[in-house]
C-alpha cells in the first residue's frame, strides 16, 4: 500500500486504486457538524454534489473542509464550486474568496472516523 503525507492529509490507494485518505478538522467553521480534532475519511478525486462536505485548497494554498453548495463560474470563466462554512460566523469561505476552481476541490468527505463514526445524512448541518 502506497502512502503519502501532504500538509496533514494522508492518502493511499486501495485495491480498486480509488484514493482514500484522512483529514483532521482544525478550527470552528464547521460547527455543529464537525468539531476541532475530528478525523475524516476522504475520497480524493470524487465528484462532489451539492450538500457534500469537501476538502479543498484555496488559492493561497490553505487546505479546508467546507460544504459544497453548488457549481459556479470562477472569475476566469471556468467551472468552480461555492463552498460555505456550517458556522457562518467563523472561518473563511466562498463569501470571502469567491468560487473555488473545480480542480481545487480535492475530495469528498465520506465519514467521520473519530471520535465516533458518523456518515451520510448525519454529516448534514443540524
Amino acid at each position: 500500500m502506497q502512502r503519502r503525507l501532504q500538509r496533514g492529509l494522508a492518502r493511499w490507494g486501495g485495491a480498486s486504486g480509488a484514493p482514500f485518505g484522512t483529514a483532521v478538522v482544525r478550527g470552528r467553521s464547521m460547527l455543529p457538524t464537525l468539531r476541532e480534532g475530528d478525523l475524516l475519511l476522504v475520497r480524493y478525486g470524487a465528484r462532489p454534489r451539492p450538500g457534500d462536505l469537501v476538502v479543498a485548497r484555496f488559492v493561497d494554498g490553505t487546505l479546508t473542509v467546507k460544504r459544497a453548495e453548488g457549481e459556479r463560474r470562477t472569475s476566469s470563466g471556468g467551472t468552480g464550486w461555492w463552498l460555505l462554512s456550517d458556522n457562518p460566523g467563523e472561518g473563511v469561505d466562498s463569501r470571502h474568496r469567491g468560487p473555488v476552481p473545480e480542480a481545487a476541490v480535492l475530495g469528498v468527505v465520506r465519514l467521520r472516523l473519530w471520535p465516533s463514526p458518523r456518515m451520510g445524512r448525519r454529516l448534514s448541518p443540524r
